[in-house]
């Protein structure tokens, strides 16, 4: 069996165990509480609404679609070239056991190894998305739309996620998750992510990595309207700074194209 088999087939696996272990940390649920429940147990001001979580159905489609672009030529005699798989390496497989080995831990409510499974999560991403040299590098529109896309989804969320589960650990250890200090730290955050993303949209041109910040950032809204108006403002303002940087390098690139 050959490397670029071991990946097509690990990768399969990985996506599957992934989603399956996820239905079944709501629907059974591992622990004995859902995943939205568990979050509510470390309430903070970084945490967006619960319906924002709802773009892992997003991420599973397009993964879904990977899956099946990346292992297309299995059962074929003629076997299609795809530098990508090599690019990618094993990045795909380790993050999906970080991904499966999170829920466990949080489910269980281990939330520091849930954090450190996290941080593997997410290095196995930037692995991938800069091998991939996402946004700098040309390549076919199928492999744009179902390999740079996907993944640059994906990092987008569990950058959030990242600083999410942060925050948690931080609430766990009875740090005060809200008052003045915890406003400040918040905003601090959102300032940064805003940086992160203005540079990923100009040097990358990452409309699909911007999005789900912006995404986020509404769903911080949604959630602290009516509880922290401050900490609202600072997500709106950052999700319309975000979006005009989007509609400004649209009209670039089709400037330029013209």
């Amino acid at each position: 069996m050959n490397k670029k088999l071991i990946l097509q087939i690990g990768n399969i696996l990985g996506y599957i165990g992934t989603v399956i272990v996820n239905m079944l940390a709501n629907i059974i649920p591992i622990g004995g509480r859902n995943t939205g429940e568990l979050s509510d147990l470390y309430p903070n001001l970084f945490v967006p609404a619960g319906l924002t979580f709802s773009i892992w159905g997003v991420i599973y489609f397009l993964f879904a679609l990977f899956t099946i672009y990346q292992a297309r030529d299995i059962f074929k005699s003629e076997k299609v070239d795809m530098p990508f798989l090599d690019q990618i390496s094993y990045g795909f497989i380790i993050a999906s056991a970080a991904n499966i080995s999170w829920i466990f831990f949080w489910h269980y409510e281990f939330v520091l190894f849930s954090l450190i499974v996290m941080i593997v999560l997410f290095f196995s991403l930037l692995f991938i998305y800069l091998r991939l040299d996402i946004g700098k590098t040309e390549v076919s529109r199928n492999e744009k739309l179902l390999v740079h896309v996907p993944f640059s989804v994906y990092i987008g969320w569990i950058t959030v996620a990242t600083v999410a589960n942060v925050t948690a650990v931080l609430v766990d250890a009875g740090v005060a998750s809200f008052g003045p200090l915890a406003e400040f730290l918040t905003v601090f955050v959102i300032a940064v992510v805003v940086i992160i993303t203005t540079l990923m949209l100009w040097t990358r041109k990452d409309v699909a990595y911007s999005l789900v910040v912006v995404w986020a950032s509404v769903g911080i809204v949604i959630k602290q309207l009516t509880q922290n108006l401050l900490i609202a403002v600072s997500a709106l303002i950052a999700a319309i700074i975000i979006f005009i940087e989007i509609l400004y390098i649209g009209y670039i690139y089709y400037k330029e194209k013209d």
